[in-house]
């Protein structure tokens, strides 16, 4: 017989800003408030980095070219992001969660996962510290954020997209088998555009769907992820939050309006660029030995190279120099220019890696997850 207690039920909250970027814009400008708001540039090859609800009502979305969603919606107003004042607001939030817990894991600027088994105040009740949370953010930032608060990570963050704008949904684990089994399976984190087409060819387009495949069926037609798939199914979920998440790169990368071909024009949006990626770097307090660059040609062909330290990159200027010997290897182009991108990886912490021979490293980031 085995006496030992059973684990204590994790208590996990999933903090999501609404409409992050768009909103710090109409914070700051009265103007902007109750009309369609785009981040992003208005450019015939611009993207759309974030949408107000306004301008979520004609359909716009981030991640639309700039030209669609000023077809979808013609009063859409289009604002250049600001970084740092997202950030700078990113950081004040992060500091509210910190008051709650130290198990906290930023999945980008605008949401992060909460482990409140062991809160620091002692509340106690997830609930509680999620709405408290909300409070405060309110308070102290005048934004909203939505929050899920569940037993699992997948479900957390499942439940706050469940209540958005400026919502709150709590998945108890007499509920969680019930709520999956709702819900279309493109909407399960991990599952993504080619995988729901594959199981929609399969029948299979919900939870339910999905929990009535035995594992041998799911692992045959998606190998080692069937298992996930199958405790997917069943509300199972065994990730832990982790503070410590790694990051893999930090990048940035920049469409151009025209295509570019002088060297000294692709230098300039080099430099411009490698500010940008090395400003993350510095937040993040992170080091890397490997420089990726990106080039994508007029015809949408991609080529990237990359070159690798035997120690870290020492600073921008360092970093911006690798980034331009490694252009100059493709000089003249073949076709005009209408992308670059720099990007770090092979990536570790300012102060680990200084213990060490230095290296460097760097890929491109995505625009873009838990």
């Amino acid at each position: 017989m085995n006496d030992a207690p059973a684990a204590p039920v994790r208590k996990i909250i999933h903090i999501d800003m609404d409409a992050f970027f768009a909103s710090v814009e109409q914070r700051d400008d009265p103007e902007l408030r109750g009309k369609p708001v785009a981040v992003g540039g208005a450019t015939a090859r611009g993207v759309v980095a974030a949408a107000s609800y306004e301008a979520r009502k004609y359909g716009v979305r981030s991640a639309m070219p700039s030209v669609t969603a000023k077809r979808r919606c013609p009063d859409l107003v289009f604002v250049k992001p600001r970084f740092d004042a997202y950030r700078e607001v990113s950081r004040q939030i992060r500091a509210i969660f910190h008051e709650y817990t130290a198990l906290v894991e930023p999945l980008s600027l605008d949401e992060a996962y909460l482990d409140v088994t062991r809160d620091l105040r002692g509340i106690g009740i997830a609930t509680i510290i999620a709405e408290e949370i909300r409070a405060r953010i309110r308070a102290e930032t005048k934004l909203t954020a939505s929050a899920g608060v569940s037993y699992n990570k997948f479900l957390a963050k499942l439940a706050s997209d469940q209540n958005k704008p400026d919502g709150l949904c709590v998945i108890t684990p007499a509920r969680g088998e019930a709520f999956v089994a709702g819900l279309p399976v493109r909407r399960f984190h991990g599952v993504g555009p080619r995988t729901a087409e594959k199981m929609a060819r399969l029948g299979i387009d919900t939870g339910a769907d999905l929990r009535a495949q035995s594992l041998a069926f799911l692992t045959h037609h998606f190998g080692s992820s069937g298992r996930y798939y199958h405790d997917l199914a069943r509300a199972i979920c065994h990730r832990e939050v982790r503070p410590d998440r790694p990051y893999k790169s930090i990048g940035a990368e920049d469409t151009f309006f025209d295509d570019l071909r002088d060297e000294a024009q692709l230098v300039a949006e080099l430099d411009r660029i490698s500010r940008t990626v090395w400003r993350r770097i510095e937040d993040k307090r992170i080091a890397g030995r490997t420089v990726t660059l990106k080039v994508k040609y007029q015809d949408f062909r991609i080529c990237t190279r990359a070159r690798s330290l035997d120690r870290t990159v020492a600073n921008r200027e360092e970093f911006l120099d690798i980034g331009v010997t490694l252009l100059r290897t493709l000089l003249p182009p073949p076709k005009g220019i209408r992308l670059l991108g720099l990007t770090l990886s092979n990536l570790g912490e300012v102060a680990a890696i200084a213990e060490g021979p230095l290296e460097l490293e760097l890929p491109l980031p995505a625009i873009p997850a838990a």
